[in-house]
């Protein structure tokens, strides 16, 4: 039988080893013929100066103002002397001349937000990449751990993670060392200025096992490791951003232990919503028995937010209404509509907020971007509700 097993075995490994290099090869033409798909290449968007002084909270006219004294530098022109626009980093060096920077004080908690749902293909990671863009065109700093083994997070960001990154760049090497002390290591800077990555690659599907056998072990204590990294770098970020695996494994449940806001994104098919009803109720004896062993998160808000919603779909409208009906004021009023212009740019491995014109049409990308904002500006809104130093800068603006 032996000597079955060991001709039987490359006959079986061959064609998926042949198949895995030819997909990867594909992915890599993809990011290297998409325009500025390397991670390294990719530029940071730019704003017109109305758009820039809507971010900053000053006028245009202020902005110029500060130009001629010398307070800012003037932005490159073209040769009919229009404004090229500004980068992000440059609208943040705006925020600090005027004293417009929104970041939470020393003494807010640090916002750790997961985008968890134990089903794939509901856009998780499509929402988690936009939503830690977004946080970073507002001013805050973010960072966005990739905690999937299956990358896409990270792939958005222009890497092809088997290609571009070895395991010791990822979360592993501190899921497995036990004398490390900080996540600084894997701490990538972005082409977002105020927006740091950890990436993910599939070497670190090796640490949920690794992880589940040293629990079973005795070392229930391994679930806070993760929170233990976060917590090493949380003084220089306003929020951290974790993209969690699609399953119930050890690394999910370390993510929920250091999670202090959960965000389940649902499509409203039946299938879906099914699965989410499902997941809640693993979700919630999870918590009883992480509670039992005093390891519960302590989460400041829990959301739930419609994703690719297809409302031409008569079906989908009367599960729309049944989750709002459902899950009341922990849904996102705003839905996180399907759209062309998101179909279209990360099959470009990019996202909508990277792009200075659109990739369908005007019309599309503006429809696009308002529901992107909607949802993404909801969430802002929750976090800055749990920092005590926003509280009558809210009242000021409406919100408290």
């Amino acid at each position: 039988m032996s000597d079955v097993a060991e001709v039987a075995a490359p006959s079986l490994a061959g064609p998926v080893s042949q198949l895995a290099r030819r997909a990867s090869a594909v992915v890599e033409n993809l990011r290297d013929s998409a325009r500025a798909a390397r991670a390294g290449d990719r530029r940071e968007p730019l704003f017109s100066i109305s758009e820039a002084a809507e971010l900053v909270g000053r006028t245009p006219a202020a902005i110029r103002d500060a130009e001629k004294d010398g307070r800012l530098p003037e932005p490159p022109r073209t040769e009919t002397n229009r404004r090229v626009g500004y980068t992000l980093a440059q609208v943040n060096d705006m925020r600090g001349v005027f004293g417009t920077r929104p970041w939470r004080k020393p003494e807010d908690p640090c916002a750790v937000i997961a985008v968890q749902n134990f089903k794939g293909g509901v856009g998780k990671s499509t929402l988690s990449v936009h939503l830690a863009q977004y946080m970073a065109i507002q001013g805050y700093r973010v960072a966005l751990i990739d905690c999937d083994s299956q990358a896409s997070s990270t792939t958005l960001f222009g890497y092809v993670p088997d290609l571009d990154l070895t395991e010791d760049q990822t979360l592993y090497p501190f899921l497995r060392e036990d004398d490390k002390r900080s996540l600084d290591y894997a701490l990538l800077d972005t082409h977002f200025d105020g927006l740091k990555l950890i990436p993910a690659n599939l070497h670190l599907f090796q640490s949920e096992y690794e992880l589940a056998a040293r629990m079973a072990r005795g070392g229930g204590r391994l679930l806070d490791r993760l929170a233990q990294g976060i917590a090493s770098i949380a003084d220089q970020f306003d929020i951290v951003i974790l993209d969690p695996p699609p399953a119930l494994g050890a690394i999910s449940l370390s993510v929920l232990r250091a999670a202090n806001a959960l965000v389940i994104p649902v499509p409203p098919t039946v299938m879906d919503f099914s699965s989410t009803a499902a997941f809640l109720t693993m979700l919630d004896e999870t918590l009883s028995q992480l509670a039992s062993r005093d390891l519960a998160p302590d989460l400041n808000f829990v959301r739930v937010v419609a994703s690719k919603v297809d409302e031409n779909k008569s079906m989908q409208k009367e599960l729309l209404a049944l989750m709002r009906q459902v899950f009341g004021l922990a849904m996102i009023r705003t839905p996180m509509k399907d759209s062309a212009e998101i179909d279209n740019v990360t099959a470009r491995l990019m996202t909508v907020y990277e792009m200075n014109s659109p990739m369908t049409s005007k019309s599309v990308r503006d429809r696009c971007l308002t529901y992107l904002n909607g949802v993404n500006e909801e969430i802002l809104l929750d976090v800055r509700q749990t920092w005590p130093s926003h509280v009558e800068r809210l009242r000021k603006e409406g919100h408290a």
